[in-house]
């Protein structure tokens, strides 16, 4: 299976993740707010799909260059004709997909009704404008800038401010507001921790905003094959501690796990930037609203 295969590759650098995650929350967060390069390289979901009449049709150096770094100058297909000036600012992106095999059951289902996954991948001015292209300079990249991604007008995003670092309550409660599940993350790691990005199915439908923060936990004895286990491993292994009372597993606790804030909110989906986790989170893991 896909997760017991995973864990073998995961294991080389699951130590260093987990000490990671173990590293309390910064003291000073408080009156903070969440990175410039966090807000704007997070990526997002959107439904229905955002237009893509504008794009990135080439650049300088396209003789040997399929992709663009900050400060080189790309050509988009908009020019005067169509009202752009020199000073105009946009946003690229393009959409993503993931070509792996699913990580939990029914995985791809969500992703689906999410709607459109969308990498984050710069900002770019208008420095020379011909009557149909545009010459930009990109002034900020989270990666390569690639011919055919996605162009649109800039639009300011919140930068929500992080809430007084605390101890983190291991034991929450249910909170008893709206439940979702980590369906996917950044670059489509399925193994997360604190700085990591991941994206949630439940959204602006649900009553979810910008700024607030998600408790991410699990429960005893699921098969969604979120990590490497075999069946009944938690509680009736024979020879390892098994249980005489062999308890269902929805009798046991659920695990508090860790904690997020919401960067950006679609109607069905939202993304969430780790802030605190204590062990690894997996795609599959659920979250709730606190």
């Amino acid at each position: 299976m896909r997760a017991n295969l995973a864990a073998l590759c995961l294991s080389i650098f699951a130590g260093a993740t987990a000490l990671s995650a173990q590293t309390a929350p910064q003291s000073d967060a408080a009156g903070k707010s969440v990175d410039y390069s966090y807000v704007y390289c997070s990526g997002f979901t959107s439904d229905p799909k955002i237009p893509d009449d504008i794009r990135v049709v080439s650049g300088e150096q396209s003789d040997y260059k399929i992709a663009w770094d900050n400060g080189e100058y790309i050509y988009i297909n908009r020019g005067t004709d169509k009202g752009v000036k020199v000073g105009d600012r946009f946003v690229i992106a393009r959409p993503e997909h993931d070509i792996a095999n699913e990580w939990f059951y029914g995985q791809k289902k969500l992703e689906k009704g999410m709607g459109t996954l969308y990498t984050d991948a710069g900002q770019a001015r208008v420095v020379k404008v011909e009557p149909k292209f545009s010459t930009a300079r990109l002034e900020f990249t989270c990666g390569l800038v690639k011919r055919g991604d996605i162009v649109r007008p800039f639009e300011e995003r919140p930068s929500p401010p992080l809430k007084e670092a605390g101890a983190f309550d291991h034991f929450a409660p249910v909170s008893g507001k709206p439940v979702g599940t980590i369906v996917s993350a950044r670059d489509y790691y399925q193994m997360l921790g604190r700085g990591d990005t991941m994206y949630i199915n439940v959204g602006a439908a649900k009553g979810v905003k910008v700024g607030d923060y998600m408790r991410v936990f699990r429960y005893q004895g699921t098969r969604d094959e979120v990590t490497a286990d075999v069946k009944g491993y938690q509680y009736k292994i024979e020879g390892y501690g098994d249980s005489p009372s062999h308890p269902a597993p929805k009798d046991l606790p659920r695990e508090v796990l860790g904690e997020g804030i919401v960067l950006n909110v679609t109607k069905n989906a939202a993304t969430v930037l780790v802030t605190y986790n204590s062990v690894p989170l997996y795609a599959g893991d659920f979250v709730e609203i606190e």
